[in-house]
């Protein structure tokens, strides 16, 4: 089994060498948005054979693209279409089924690219040399340059590892461009009898995530600090742009990107935690999730409101699923999805499920029928384990597993309902017994 990983290359440019590289990456830039604007004007398309055939000529002459870069440039144009319209789609059916009234305005017009980037595809447009160079394709010529990095990521590229396209991106506070190289590593099959550890981990915002295992143990991974931060910078961003003076649009292009960063730094140590070898890992399926939870926006909505949304749309589950994903599969494990469905609703020690349960919506799961008394999320994190335990067998006894498995056509809807509501969290002998959490 593979797995791709991304090794970040610092680029030792002179100011010769960087001026050609910033030449190149404008270009490219400036060809991607003509490229775009093609493609709007063609019906908005994502056919990147169609746009290419339209585009290649003039991406040559008028950009002076490399033959491969002037592939690349439709490609990557054909892949920002194809998501846009499946945004386009996923808004549409949200608004059938009631969820919205919200219209999704992403092909409202052409998509801009404002970064500077560039796309080198291995051993044509970007090659490694010995001594740790690197040959990378430039509008004139090549050039050969050093390069600096995370030393288990140059062991990989020196050891052989395959290889594939780079990225060339350039981070604007500290003037710096770096190579961003996909890397494809091999780790091992998973073998469900080695399994030594089953979990569940419930993703929100008041807790980043609630692990459990069938052991139960558990553990809170807090956000009050990083919805803290985030509410700094948002602070900070409505500051300078009350200013608007060109001291504070330099601060602002300097803030730029540190949120992002920050936060895609959380995931990687909560994702670290998480991801403990010889385990099947459960994560809820929480496609559309932002659609199917209703909120008060615009003039009808309090502050605190407002400020619940932003946090809502900061909520970054799906990077760090991502994250999960990836570490488990280098660690000998395994992230599989479960339906997400009455997970915070469903008692785990006598199944009954309803929307009473959760008094107020609140953090405490009192249920109607057993009175069992815990946490909401960590009732949601038992539930997510005890499907994934589910998975786990079907999985020995069928031999195979997706990592995020589509029962739509072995199962109904209902019939899966059925089997999660016959599931009980054994290990309790009280509302109150298990292991004390931690705090994270």
């Amino acid at each position: 089994m593979t797995q791709v990983i991304t090794a970040k290359l610092k680029l030792n440019l002179d100011a010769e060498q960087k001026a050609l590289v910033t030449q190149t990456t404008l270009a490219y830039s400036d060809a991607l948005n003509y490229t775009s604007q093609v493609a709007f004007d063609a019906g908005k398309t994502s056919n990147g054979l169609k746009l290419q055939k339209i585009v290649y000529n003039e991406l040559r002459v008028r950009f002076g693209l490399g033959a491969q870069m002037a592939c690349n440039v439709p490609r990557q144009v054909s892949a920002t279409y194809k998501t846009l319209w499946t945004k386009v789609k996923q808004s549409n059916d949200a608004i059938a089924k009631g969820y919205t009234k919200k219209r999704y305005k992403g092909l409202d017009k052409a998509p801009k690219y404002v970064s500077r980037t560039c796309t080198l595809n291995y051993q044509r447009d970007y090659s490694f040399k010995t001594e740790q160079r690197v040959s990378i394709i430039t509008l004139t010529g090549r050039i050969v340059v050093t390069y600096d990095g995370y030393n288990k990521h140059l062991a990989l590229i020196a050891s052989g590892s395959k290889i594939g396209a780079a990225k060339i991106v350039y981070q604007r506070s500290s003037k710096t461009y770096y190579l961003m190289v996909s890397i494809e590593v091999e780790t091992p099959d998973v073998d469900p009898l080695k399994i030594t550890r089953v979990s569940g981990v419930d993703v929100g915002m008041r807790y980043l995530a609630v692990e459990t295992d069938l052991q139960n143990k558990s553990k809170f991974y807090s956000g009050k600090n990083a919805r803290h931060k985030a509410n700094r910078y948002h602070k900070a961003r409505q500051t300078l742009q009350r200013k608007d003076t060109r001291s504070a649009k330099r601060r602002l292009i300097a803030l730029s990107g540190r949120e992002r960063r920050f936060i895609a730094d959380v995931n990687h140590q909560l994702s670290k935690e998480i991801a403990k070898p010889n385990s099947l890992i459960g994560l809820e399926n929480l496609t559309g999730i932002r659609d199917r939870t209703k909120s008060k926006s615009g003039n009808s909505a309090s502050n605190k409101q407002r400020k619940a949304n932003r946090n809502k749309a900061k909520w970054s589950f799906a990077e760090l699923h991502g994250y999960i994903d990836y570490k488990a599969n280098l660690n000998g494990s395994l992230a599989t999805k479960v339906p997400a469905h009455y997970t915070s609703q469903s008692c785990p020690k006598c199944g009954h499920t309803s929307m009473g349960n959760r008094p107020k919506k609140g953090l405490l799961f009192r249920c109607e029928c057993c009175e069992h008394e815990l946490h909401a999320d960590l009732v949601g994190s038992r539930n997510i384990a005890m499907r994934t335990l589910l998975v786990r067998q079907d999985w020995t006894s069928t031999g195979s597993l997706s990592a995020s498995p589509d029962v739509s056509g072995r199962e109904t809807k209902t019939e899966i309902l059925q089997r999660f509501s016959e599931l009980r969290w054994s290990s309790d002998t009280s509302p109150h017994s298990g292991t004390p959490l931690g705090d994270g």
